[in-house]
């Protein structure tokens, strides 16, 4: 293959250009896109960024040209909150929901996080690479090219050790790209319900020790709620987490205000996601701890709730919001980025373009990839989508279709897999 591509005939390069940071405020609405814009791959990375005039002086005769065919390009949707690998669906439960019965109610009678516990306990590790395969096609067909990608579906030593291994040989064996975070904090598991503190240490003292001895997390996330894990619970574990040398991200405030905005921040964390439930006190303290809220608005939609988080607000505030799918098998069964622009412009009356840097661009530097991906620059990875749409809004305006016409990783195009 061709170490030199150039991407011509472009109706939108939607490059992201722009400060070395997160968008804020009004400056989510700037998508620096260039009319008839082109671009030059050399290798892995981007060498140039420009009108079709100037890149077509740049073309050599190895150069391999792209042509886009009057379509828009853009940057990989980076997914920053995702629980991508788990064994078996809940189906089942969606059909209850249907019914009437609440995620509450479900969970309480064994189902939920614990069904799909029960299931990804009983599969190998090789059937979870499998299973994480398909998801990860799906991703690249919907144009994402980077995720992070939870555990805690396992909630023992062991199987937690085996979803990180699964998503280590996943970021190895397929063209997506996965930033690995630890949540064995997801829930306390059914055979330790009457002796949480019990679970608690083995996260503290076994878990973590292990996580971080294998180099097998970058971050550690705890589903802080009044019912799961407490203020002080979560405190004590991101806190040892903190000295394993990981990154924090945190579930807060999805089911109640449960304080776990604040205690992102109070932590400085590098994400607090759900928020459904946070308040001005918690926007404030985000803000003042530079915290970037991850959004999740598909979980709103399928549990069929209609308390989404205040993104308005939180974009007056002048917070660096993300937005992402929650993929899972629960409570956010889609790999759809393009399905969560939609709820966000309708459902958090945001515009197309905050919705796109929200992510892309902001959901690469929450992940601590932001130097990397997440725009169309010199220098950075050659991770690029060309869309077939005409005009960026096109996304988030036709939902529930695959709209990726091509998609590269590293600067080579992703072959799509049959799945059997």
């Amino acid at each position: 293959m061709p170490e030199t591509l150039a991407v011509l005939n472009c109706s939108q390069l939607v490059t992201l250009a722009g400060a070395k940071r997160p968008r804020l405020g009004a400056e989510l609405r700037d998508l620096s896109i260039l009319e008839d814009g082109a671009m030059l791959v050399r290798g892995d990375s981007i060498k140039a960024v420009g009108n079709r005039r100037d890149i077509e002086l740049l073309i050599t005769g190895d150069c391999e040209v792209i042509d886009a065919g009057g379509r828009v390009v853009m940057p990989g949707f980076v997914d920053a909150h995702t629980h991508a690998v788990f064994a078996g669906n809940r189906a089942g439960e969606f059909e209850e929901r249907a019914g009437g019965a609440t995620y509450q109610e479900i969970a309480a009678r064994g189902g939920g996080i614990n069904s799909t516990v029960r299931q990804t306990r009983a599969a190998t590790l090789d059937e979870l690479v499998e299973a994480g395969r398909r998801y990860a096609n799906w991703f690249l067909r919907s144009g994402t090219t980077t995720i992070e990608a939870k555990s805690g579906y396992g909630l023992t030593l062991e199987d937690e050790l085996k979803i990180l291994r699964a998503i280590k040989r996943l970021n190895e064996d397929t063209p997506m790209q996965y930033v690995p975070t630890f949540l064995g904090a997801h829930d306390v598991p059914e055979e330790y319900k009457s002796r949480r503190e019990a679970y608690i240490d083995l996260v503290i003292n076994e878990m973590l020790p292990r996580v971080a001895e294998e180099k097998l997390a970058e971050y550690c996330d705890v589903f802080c709620e009044a019912n799961i894990f407490s203020l002080d619970e979560s405190w004590r574990i991101l806190s040892a987490a903190r000295c394993q040398g990981l990154g924090l991200r945190i579930h807060a405030d999805q089911l109640s205000l449960s304080g776990g905005a604040k205690l992102a921040a109070e932590l400085s964390a590098a994400t607090a996601d759900h928020l459904e439930h946070t308040d001005a006190a918690g926007i404030a303290a985000l803000k003042a701890a530079s915290v970037q809220p991850v959004l999740l608005p598909g979980s709103v939609y399928a549990l069929s709730s209609n308390r989404y988080p205040a993104a308005r607000e939180m974009i007056d505030a002048g917070l660096a919001i993300v937005l992402a799918t929650d993929f899972n098998p629960g409570s956010s069964p889609t790999p759809s980025i393009r399905m969560i622009l939609s709820l966000a412009c309708t459902q958090m009356k945001m515009t197309p373009a905050e919705a796109v840097n929200a992510s892309i661009i902001n959901a690469a530097y929450s992940l601590g990839r932001g130097n990397e991906i997440g725009s169309l620059e010199a220098g950075k990875r050659a991770d690029f989508v060309i869309h077939d749409a005409s005009d960026y809004r096109e996304l988030p305006y036709f939902f529930g279709i695959e709209q990726a016409h091509r998609v590269y990783v590293n600067g080579r195009p992703v072959e799509f897999e049959v799945v059997s």
